[in-house]
């Protein structure tokens, strides 16, 4: 913002931001609210349950319920990061968030989400060694080298992050503080960034999307190996089996990748706001809420350990 002073321009800037979030009447606010509560809620339920039954359950204690605990534990945490705040922004007329508030929620929030992308292609690395390597899993896969996995997969997460946020919390913001977002993200901060963003636009897209690529490389290779596999058993059953695992991990990794291509790994996703607040909603509420229920669903192990705690439940 320039204001004068003394006849002389000079550089005002913001220490709070603004979110804006989605711009509306009354009752789309509501029902917006609704909307976000219902999915937070369902989210925070569904993933504190799957977290709770696989510790609980002997039956789940592999390397691939592992995984899916961790994938659990990331689900929720990100989507708290977010939709705490955008909840209460609703009843608020301010809409204010501090500078140190958005960073901070821009830390967790790319932390835990580019977790949760090589946690993916971790579980899918898990799955091909699983039934293309069967003899050696247990092995290949022990304690260590799943909690070695585990904790590669937050460093990669910390170190992007670390980037992500300290490049663009460098930027001067003097034309405006309003975000045309309903929580702080990369591209609606660069939008009202008033210095050059050409490195932070390349970092953006280039470290996002070697990530991108790089991990859906993985899933992609694990993916073709397992096919082969599976083309090669004789019987129907140990297809379907096989087929039911995987089929769970590739919609979890198809919605989560579809998403994340559209808002970070393709030039011209800054400019196109409104499509990202929507693309958004899936990837920080849908898709945590949905990823317990496609694990639990179309999972025969997940679905036979929730009844011995429901049994369990009841007998006491």
């Amino acid at each position: 913002m320039l204001s004068h002073r003394n006849g002389n321009l000079s550089m005002v800037y913001f220490q709070d931001f603004v979110l804006e979030g989605f711009e509306s009447g009354l009752e789309t606010q509501a029902l917006l609210f609704a909307v976000f509560l219902a999915l937070y809620m369902v989210t925070v339920l569904g993933n504190f349950l799957m977290i709770i039954v696989i510790t609980l359950d002997s039956h789940l204690h592999s390397p691939m319920y592992f995984f899916l605990k961790n994938l659990s534990f990331v689900d929720l945490c990100y989507s708290s990061v977010i939709a705490p705040n955008a909840l209460a922004n609703y009843f608020s007329s301010s809409k204010v968030i501090t500078f140190a508030g958005c960073a901070t929620q821009l830390f967790f929030f790319s932390l835990l989400g580019t977790t949760e992308c090589f946690l993916l292609g971790v579980m899918a690395y898990d799955r091909f060694m699983a039934i293309c390597s069967p003899l050696r899993y247990p092995i290949t896969m022990c304690q260590s080298v799943c909690t070695c996995l585990v904790l590669g997969a937050y460093c990669g997460g910390c170190f992007n992050s670390v980037v992500q946020t300290n490049f663009t919390f460098h930027l001067p913001f003097c034309s405006s503080n309003r975000i045309n977002h309903f929580f702080c993200d990369v591209p609606p901060l660069l939008q009202i960034a008033c210095g050059n963003t050409a490195i932070n636009e390349l970092l953006l897209f280039g470290i996002c999307g070697l990530i991108i690529v790089g991990v859906t490389f993985v899933i992609l290779i694990s993916y073709g190996y397992i096919t082969v596999t599976i083309l090669r058993m004789r019987t129907g059953a140990g297809r379907r089996k096989v087929f039911s695992t995987c089929g769970s991990h590739m919609t979890a990794v198809t919605l989560f990748f579809g998403t994340a291509f559209v808002m970070y790994a393709q030039p011209g996703a800054i400019e196109s706001m409104e499509q990202g607040k929507v693309v958004s909603v899936f990837y920080t509420l849908v898709i945590p809420m949905l990823n317990p229920l496609i694990y639990s669903l179309r999972n025969k192990d997940v679905k036979e350990a929730l009844g011995r705690l429901g049994q369990k439940h009841m007998a006491i």
